[in-house]
């Protein structure tokens, strides 16, 4: 598979071996666990639902076990489940960090990222249903999954979680942070903004819909020096200054135009990668339980749009370094 083959995981050697025995008695390790993460990236790019079918497909087709970089023998459902739980969210998180960086070194387009500066970048989000049904005793959580909760997503109520994420000017992710769907969007903000100036980027402007629209997320953007283009709501009773951006309706903007433009600049990007995530890697099909599952899953799903980026460009070939139908 071009993908894996393109794509060395060497550097992240301790992170992925962390916790194994590896030396003196005892039983040794039957499955490098760079292969399972190949594993479970796979499982996003073909889309497979379920951990099970996975296992199955590796077992029944040679060409997916030598992509992953298995012999005949495949490690079993249970195997995964290990791994996840000793590699953790933050070791996927370090992962997904890791591979990011790889990719802002190699994207000659923008120059500036790969010294940790992204210009211009908008907040955007989703939210995806868990796997679990609603508790009979206490209907606002789940039965399987209890750190799932009932909230108003995009479509309505949903029970499940939701993530937050930033995306720059051409559409490629820089972070993101995941709660139940019940959080306000407005309280994941700061924790997404912390999380990815903690990793040594500086980002100048924020452009985010009109669900930010708040004192509290102009204040912190303020404070951390980042200039914002975000969309104010028309409310009865109140006119919005003439240098901002007001929406006109359920998708347009009126105001300054040079703000116009880069607000759906930035909007079509943002747009553009929750369209390919759900459509290509199963973004909005969790079929893992607990918040920590769900921050993995979304870890799986973006550490594969880093390594499409990655091939792409190590295989001269830029232009398909947003192409994820290419590579599956």
């Amino acid at each position: 598979m071009l993908l894996f083959k393109n794509l060395d995981l060497t550097p992240l050697h301790s992170i992925l071996w962390n916790g194994l025995h590896r030396e003196g008695a005892g039983r040794p390790i039957e499955y490098s666990p760079e292969c399972d993460l190949r594993a479970l990236m796979l499982r996003q790019l073909e889309q497979i639902p379920y951990v099970k079918d996975l296992v199955k497909r590796l077992r029944r087709s040679r060409f997916l076990r030598n992509a992953c970089g298995y012999d005949n023998k495949i490690p079993t459902e249970a195997h995964f489940s290990q791994m996840k739980k000793r590699v953790g969210v933050e070791g996927f998180r370090q992962i997904e960090a890791w591979l990011r960086r790889q990719a802002l070194k190699l994207r000659k387009s923008q120059p500036l990222s790969a010294a940790g500066l992204i210009q211009a970048a908008c907040i955007d989000g989703t939210d995806f249903p868990a796997w679990s049904s609603r508790d009979p005793h206490d209907t606002s959580r789940g039965l399987g999954d209890p750190d799932a909760r009932v909230g108003r997503g995009k479509k309505g109520f949903v029970l499940g979680f939701q993530s937050l994420f930033l995306v720059d000017a051409e559409g490629l992710p820089l972070g993101h942070v995941e709660a139940s769907v019940n959080v306000n969007e407005k309280k994941l903000a700061e924790p997404l903004l912390d999380r990815l100036l903690g990793e040594d980027f500086e980002v100048e402007l924020a452009v985010a819909d009109s669900q930010f629209e708040s004192e509290n997320i102009f204040n912190s953007l303020e404070a951390r020096k980042i200039g914002n283009i975000i969309a104010w709501r028309r409310l009865d009773g109140r006119v919005n200054p003439p240098d901002v951006l007001t929406v006109k309706d359920r998708i347009d903007v009126e105001g300054p135009e040079h703000l116009r433009v880069v607000y759906k600049r930035l909007r079509a990007m943002a747009e553009s990668l929750n369209g390919r995530v759900k459509s290509r890697l199963a973004y909005s099909r969790l079929t893992w339980q607990g918040l920590a599952n769900a921050c993995i899953h979304v870890c799986l799903v973006f550490c594969v749009v880093y390594a499409v980026c990655i091939a792409a460009t190590l295989m001269g070939r830029p232009e398909l370094r947003y192409s994820i139908a290419y590579f599956a």
